[in-house]
């Protein structure tokens, strides 16, 4: 082609060179929704999974195309599936396989017993597709972790787990899949179970699973026992302590209102040298219980310890108030300074006594072992 000709097809508008349309994107092709994310993919890799794909396996599955295995169910149930597929599945099955005797030059035959048909089936159907119907999966979901143990299919296990955690575990099942979980190395969800069996044993003493696990693993049956024994009595404690630590924040408190009374006053009563308005607000919780207990003793004719509980238990705040004050000295709060010095007149026993009992109060109000109270 010629200088003229070329120059002609460039001024010609019907001859303008268009570029080729971009090619559709696969998301356009594949949209999203149908991508599965293979959430199973080692770390650091990304893995997807077409739906069309699983599609063909779970027809692979079901029209048996070229099946080789037979696979030999309870009351005479057969299951036809496809030898390559089992070995590469589960270890245990290949070692099946290649111990198992071919019949007319095509079949090998094996056997699974001890679960329904219908349970091996859905078993054999996630080999394939790693596909389950959620019904099914809900009715045979103990068979289901029993197969995926024997036959180490580690995936299919970790998902029984799962589904039990997530709900599919009752009172009513919670005994027998914890003799399961036990059985089927299943540490975590034998954790579960037996937290369950604690926290809920009065339903699940009454269940059939463990009216079945008495007699069949008595022994079992007496370490599940001596565990809830052992929880009860730690709830105890629990309980103990925390009733033991409220009365230690309680004698504080009290402490704190003591000096609070005796050294600024509140509401109607407080020191003879300083004025203070009635009914005005204290935030002291501990105050007018105190105060009610300050003018019983002041009052009472029987303030000898032993004569009065109030006034016994008004000494004993007293006294309490001394081992905490840091200057007995400069202390408004009556007697603080006799008590310090009856203190190395006191018994070893009962000093060790107090001491504790300061100590533990201190501990619990998070100020150390140190006195407080200093004057202001």
């Amino acid at each position: 082609m010629d200088g003229n000709c070329c120059k002609s097809l460039q001024n010609d508008k019907k001859f303008t060179l268009a570029p080729p349309p971009l090619p559709r994107s696969a998301a356009t092709v594949y949209p999203c929704k149908r991508l599965v994310t293979n959430y199973s993919a080692p770390s650091g890799h990304s893995s997807y999974v077409f739906s069309a794909t699983r599609d063909l396996w779970e027809r692979l599955f079901y029209e048996g195309y070229k099946a080789d295995v037979r696979i030999n169910t309870v009351n005479g149930g057969i299951v036809y599936a496809h030898s390559n597929i089992l070995a590469m599945a589960s270890p245990v099955m290949r070692g099946m396989l290649e111990q198992a005797n071919r019949h007319h030059h095509r079949w090998r035959s094996i056997s699974i017993f001890g679960v329904p048909h219908d349970a091996v089936r859905v078993f054999i159907r996630f080999l394939y597709s790693s596909c389950f119907e959620k019904e099914e999966m809900e009715e045979f979901i103990l068979h289901l972790l029993v197969l995926s143990h024997v036959f180490v299919v580690p995936h299919l296990k970790r998902e029984c787990e799962r589904k039990l955690e997530l709900g599919l575990l009752t009172t009513d099942n919670v005994v027998d899949v914890f003799q399961l979980a036990l059985l089927c190395d299943a540490p975590r969800l034998s954790l579960i179970c037996h937290r369950m069996i604690l926290k809920n044993f009065k339903a699940v003493s009454e269940s059939e699973g463990w009216k079945t696990m008495k007699q069949s693993h008595p022994v079992l049956e007496k370490e599940v026992l001596e565990s809830v024994i052992e929880e009860e009595n730690s709830k105890n404690e629990r309980i103990r302590k925390i009733n033991e630590r409220k009365i230690y924040l309680q004698l504080y408190e009290a402490m704190e209102a003591l000096v609070h009374i005796c050294r600024d006053g509140c509401r109607t009563i407080g020191p003879y040298d300083k004025d203070f308005k009635a009914n005005q607000p204290c935030r002291y919780v501990a105050c007018k219980g105190l105060e009610l207990l300050v003018r019983h003793f002041a009052g009472c004719k029987l303030r000898v310890p032993g004569g009065c509980v109030l006034c016994k238990r008004m000494w004993q705040l007293l006294e309490l108030h001394s081992r905490l004050c840091a200057d007995p000295d400069n202390c408004r709060v009556p007697l603080c300074g006799n008590f310090k010095q009856r203190i190395s007149k006191q018994s070893k026993k009962e000093e060790i006594r107090w001491k504790i009992l300061v100590e533990k109060i201190l501990r619990t109000r998070g100020t150390g072992i140190a006195p407080c109270f200093p004057p202001q």
